[in-house]
C-alpha cells in the first residue's frame, strides 16, 4: 500500500525493487507536481536516511505500506523565508556580540561562541540553496551578486581563522560580514514577493 498526503495511490509495492525504487517513480510521477516531501513512514515508523541511498537497501518484500507526507513548494518557500528573517536577526545579534568578546581578548568564550555563529552561517546559505533548487526562486543579478560576496567572505573568514589573528576576524566579521547579512533582509522581501505573486498567478 502507498499512500500520499492520505490517497492511495494505484501502485503496490511488490512492482518496485527496494524503497529508493518506489521513491524515485513516486517523484517522477505528476503525483507530486508543485509538491516536495517532507515525511516518509515505512511500516508506520519514520524513515530518515542516515547514509546515502539507504532507501535502496530496504527491500519491497520488507515493505507493507509507504506512506508519503508532501507540502506544496509555495508553503515551504513561505515557511523558509520566514525563518530566513529570524535567521539573519541571529547571525546580526550573536556576530556581534563575537566581535566584542574577540576584542575584550576573552578568546575561549569567543570561540565557543564563533563556532555556533559559523554554522547558523552555513545554516543560512544551506537554506538559500534549498529556496534556489527546489523551490525556484531567486535567479536574480542581485542575488548572484550577494551570493558571491557572502562566499568570499566565508573563504577570507576561514584565512583569517587559519591565523588566528582574533582582531582582524572581528573587524572582518563586523565591517564586512555583518552589513552584507543586514542586505539580505532586503532579498528574503524578495523572494516573499515571488512567492506571492506565483499564488496570484
Amino acid at each position: 500500500m502507498i499512500i500520499i498526503d492520505g490517497q492511495q495511490l494505484n501502485l503496490e509495492v511488490k512492482n518496485f525493487a527496494n524503497l529508493e525504487d518506489l521513491l524515485v517513480k513516486v517523484m517522477e510521477d505528476d503525483v507530486l507536481n508543485g509538491r516536495v516531501i517532507t515525511d516518509v513512514y515505512v511500516n508506520d515508523e519514520v524513515f530518515s536516511e542516515i547514509y546515502p541511498h539507504q532507501a535502496e537497501d530496504i527491500e519491497a518484500d520488507e515493505i507493507e505500506k509507504v506512506e508519503i507526507k508532501t507540502v506544496s513548494v509555495d508553503k515551504m518557500a513561505g515557511d523558509i523565508t520566514r525563518e530566513l528573517y529570524k535567521v539573519v536577526n541571529l547571525l546580526l545579534k550573536a556576530g556581534g556580540e563575537v566581535c566584542s568578546l574577540f576584542r575584550e581578548a576573552n578568546d575561549f568564550e569567543a570561540l565557543d561562541m564563533y563556532q555556533d555563529f559559523l554554522q547558523v552561517l552555513r545554516d543560512f546559505m544551506s537554506m538559500i540553496t534549498v529556496l534556489r533548487q527546489e523551490c525556484g526562486l531567486g535567479d536574480t543579478p542581485r542575488l548572484e551578486s550577494a551570493l558571491t560576496t557572502i562566499s568570499e567572505l566565508f573563504s577570507e573568514i576561514m584565512e583569517v581563522q587559519e591565523n588566528e589573528d582574533w582582531i582582524l576576524l572581528a573587524d572582518l566579521i563586523e565591517y564586512e560580514l555583518l552589513p552584507h547579512l543586514n542586505d539580505w533582509k532586503q532579498i528574503i522581501s524578495e523572494f516573499r514577493d515571488q512567492i506571492k505573486s506565483r499564488k496570484d498567478n
